[in-house]
């Protein structure tokens, strides 16, 4: 949302919410602010940089400098604030913008994750739609996909290459949320047909509208089911798949409440909760993956570090599921993180 109409309409649904708080936000933000709703004292993209990043600071707000980066940039339609340039940076605001910045940080200052400030987010080499409170995308998961393309790539090689050239795998995703993955994946394989599913109609609708401005939507299927209650009839409609992808909720229950304010505040605890291990999604998708995966089909799961091990254990007590443990990757940070299984 890089135009002067949607961040219009984001400055006025973030007037809406202070008005909706009450003016104690409003106050405590014109003290702090060299520019408030009725100033007109210069300012550039620079200078906005750093006093909001000192705001933010001082308000305790999580990664103050690149919320401050990421919605001046923004305003300014760029991806990045290095994207903009010199002269961009040192260019006086005009009052519109001052006030849409304004605005934009006063959400901010309410805990609001900066993805849902600017209503999109970069995945890999896309840019998505992000809106409350669709589980906002992560960089391991990222890796997650990069995993994915690696191994298809590298193992039955052959198999799809040809894919590419005139059909593609088949690739069901549980826990779509906002489509980063499974668009990521239908970005990579031009031929290929997918099934996204999610619990959330919010995260349902998110998709189909990712889906529609990349011009994937005619080669997905996005469907509110739920893996666990509605498995009977994700299998009926799903129909046989090459690969299951899932980013699915593997927090365990007794962490929840040590999650940042910003993701307990905002985002869907059903997106991230797993139950009292962090297993409940990922024991169905299991389950799932034994019903619709083709012979040597591959499952790719993002877990907790903990997982792994438990997935190989409870693995070996379910045999008729005819899943097998092929490996485990770690994320960036060294932490055991992606999980690959396969039909047998």
């Amino acid at each position: 949302m890089n135009g002067m109409l949607g961040l219009r309409l984001a400055s006025r649904a973030a007037m809406q919410s202070l008005a909706h708080n009450g003016t104690e936000g409003v106050a405590c933000l014109s003290t702090a602010s060299p520019w408030n709703l009725c100033s007109s004292g210069p300012a550039t993209a620079a200078s906005s940089v750093t006093h909001w990043r000192e705001v933010f600071e001082q308000k305790g707000i999580s990664e103050p400098l690149l919320s401050a980066e990421h919605i001046v940039s923004h305003v300014l339609g760029g991806k990045t604030i290095h994207s903009l340039g010199a002269e961009a940076l040192t260019r006086l605001l005009t009052g519109s913008q001052k006030q849409i910045i304004w605005d934009l940080c006063a959400r901010r200052l309410e805990h609001m994750p900066v993805q849902y400030v600017i209503e999109e987010w970069d995945f890999r080499d896309l840019t998505l739609k992000i809106k409350p409170p669709v589980f906002i995308p992560r960089p391991e998961t990222e890796e997650l996909v990069s995993l994915i393309l690696s191994e298809l790539a590298s193992d039955e090689k052959d198999r799809w290459h040809s894919f590419n050239q005139t059909s593609g795998p088949v690739f069901l995703e549980v826990g779509c949320g906002s489509g980063a993955i499974i668009l990521s994946l239908l970005n990579s394989f031009k031929q290929s047909l997918a099934v996204a599913v999610d619990k959330s109609p919010e995260a349902v609708k998110l998709t189909r509208e990712n889906a529609e401005r990349l011009g994937v939507h005619h080669r997905l299927q996005e469907l509110q089911l739920n893996v666990i209650s509605d498995a009977c009839e994700l299998v009926r409609v799903c129909g046989a798949v090459d690969v299951i992808v899932s980013n699915p909720p593997y927090v365990f229950h007794e962490d929840m409440s040590g999650l940042m304010p910003d993701i307990l505040r905002y985002e869907d605890h059903d997106a991230l909760n797993g139950g009292v291990d962090g297993m409940d999604v990922i024991r169905a998708i299991l389950h799932l993956a034994s019903k619709v995966l083709k012979d040597n089909g591959k499952v790719f799961l993002e877990v907790d570090p903990r997982h792994p091990v438990m997935i190989e254990n409870w693995l070996q007590e379910y045999p008729k599921l005819q899943l097998s443990y092929q490996a485990t990757h770690h994320d960036l940070y060294g932490k055991q993180r992606f999980c690959i299984l396969q039909r047998k």
